[in-house]
């Protein structure tokens, strides 16, 4: 029952120090295998030379490299890698904008540590 966590790699991308730090401590404690980008041209960096099992994105970031644009550079280059959103947006439009980009998954913030564990298992 359930994954075998220590074999996945996560990209965290997260420019809350608080929530970077709480969602990769979490996911450490289950046993994945965590690296972290606070913005979107470090993201789109390790992205693009790192290979990751999947990336929990953060949709607004502060340096003019959002998410939904690492996403589709993403996507551009071929890279499948499954995709979970974070965002405060919470409208439906938003959540529509996002898959349609190619994100495999969107979780609105505030979220529970334990849907986010669920969801990357899936």
């Amino acid at each position: 029952m359930g994954c075998d966590n220590a074999r996945m790699r996560i990209l965290v991308v997260e420019d809350d120090a608080g929530i970077a730090g709480g969602l990769a401590a979490s996911l450490r404690q289950a046993g994945y295998a965590v690296d972290e980008a606070d913005n979107g041209r470090d993201a789109h960096f390790l992205g693009d030379t790192e290979t990751f099992d999947a990336v929990v994105l953060d949709r607004m970031l502060p340096d003019g490299f959002d998410g939904l644009k690492i996403l589709q550079a993403l996507r551009g280059m071929g890279n499948t890698t499954p995709v979970l959103v974070l965002s405060a947006l919470s409208t439906t439009d938003e959540r529509v904008r996002c898959l349609k980009a190619g994100c495999d998954d969107y979780l609105t913030k505030p979220f529970a540590f334990s849907e986010l564990h669920a969801r990357l298992e899936a």
